[in-house]
């Protein structure tokens, strides 16, 4: 029997034992590597594709119009699209990684306008994952592009109900967003009009939903509705100091919060039901504000103003202590809503 000791390369040369043959070349690595790539799911590859090496190059439109046909063609894939999608989106965000991030959710929302039709429920988790982690980084950038995904996603109606799905976070970072602090003004606006979007999107997804009824909660209504008239309240303010707002431009509504949050809280009342208004209109009286007429213009304009006057009525009854001042704001609130109140009645009071 042989007995192999070791010997130095510089040794082994020089010994007739030695083949050159027995040490393995840098190419058989190499195929390794190529054999595992080539072992690789196809939608990973394909997933993989879509990003260039440099992210400023921006998606890959040919590949992405790959990765679609395939998604298309094969729905049953889409879960794990979208998870593979998450897994390398969480990555990029925790790595800094922005530019990639960008394009990962640019493939999502091209993927959700081409499938909606089909069964994306397995694909929507992953979607509101994603867009969770967006909204949970503190950059500015990624929450407002977490949120523009979002409404897209909450403009597409489905095919079928969403019976475990729930929007609590959602709720609560969008409201969160409604009363950002930062210190660039820009910025700040920025975010908060994207709070806005949010809720909306929210309301517009959930609405119509007989499974999602909790939206109308206290809890969820305790959040969404302070945080318009947070928005609402700048109008206000505003008014008191240079007199009547002129009317605003298409333009200035996009870029304004408080009337975005006024067309976003006429929204909300507006598709409240018979059930739902107190809820909805509850939280405004809390704020103690001159506010409160404006809402109540609002809220009285749909068919269940009478719910607006008994909630008005049970407010003034639990301030049986406060103010004057704050007791008469209130009855002339009362007054402004029975005058709204009885525009629409029907018949003739002698």
């Amino acid at each position: 029997m042989k007995t192999y000791v070791a010997v130095p390369v510089a040794e082994q040369e020089k010994s007739y034992d030695y083949n050159p043959a027995w040490e393995p070349g840098p190419c058989v690595c190499f195929g390794v590597c190529c054999c595992c790539a080539a072992l690789r799911p196809r939608y990973k590859r394909l997933v993989d594709n879509i990003f260039p090496e440099d992210p400023k190059d921006g998606l890959v439109k040919a590949d992405m119009e790959k990765l679609t046909f395939y998604a298309v063609s094969a729905p049953e894939k889409l879960d794990r699209i979208g998870a593979y999608l998450a897994e390398r989106l969480s990555r990029d965000v925790v790595r800094h990684r922005y530019g990639y991030v960008f394009i990962a959710m640019e493939a999502l929302d091209q993927l959700l306008m081409a499938c909606h039709s089909q069964s994306i429920k397995p694909f929507v988790e992953s979607f509101l994952h994603m867009v969770a982690k967006l909204l949970e980084s503190g950059e500015p950038k990624l929450q407002v592009l977490g949120t523009n995904s979002f409404v897209k996603f909450a403009n597409i109606e489905e095919d079928t109900p969403s019976y475990h799905r729930r929007y609590d976070f959602f709720v609560s970072r969008f409201s969160a967003m409604c009363h950002s602090c930062h210190n660039d003004p820009e910025i700040r606006n920025e975010i908060r009009i994207a709070g806005i979007r949010g809720i909306q999107g929210v309301v517009r997804k959930t609405v119509n939903d007989e499974l999602q009824a909790t939206i109308w909660e206290p809890q969820h209504m305790d959040k969404i509705v302070p945080s318009l008239l947070f928005n609402m309240q700048k109008i206000e303010d505003v008014d008191s100091r240079i007199g009547p707002p002129s009317s605003p431009t298409g333009g200035d509504k996009e870029e304004n919060p408080a009337v975005l949050a006024e067309n976003c809280f006429r929204e909300l009342l507006g598709r409240a039901t018979y059930g739902n208004m107190n809820n909805a209109v509850r939280p405004v009286f809390a704020l103690q504000s001159q506010l409160t007429n404006q809402v109540v213009d609002h809220s009285c304009t749909a068919q269940y103003s009478h719910h607006v006057i008994q909630e008005i009525l049970g407010h003034l009854d639990s301030c049986k202590r406060a103010s004057p001042r704050v007791r008469a704001g209130i009855i002339q609130v009362l007054l402004e809503a029975v005058a709204i109140a009885a525009k629409g009645s029907i018949g003739k009071f002698d």
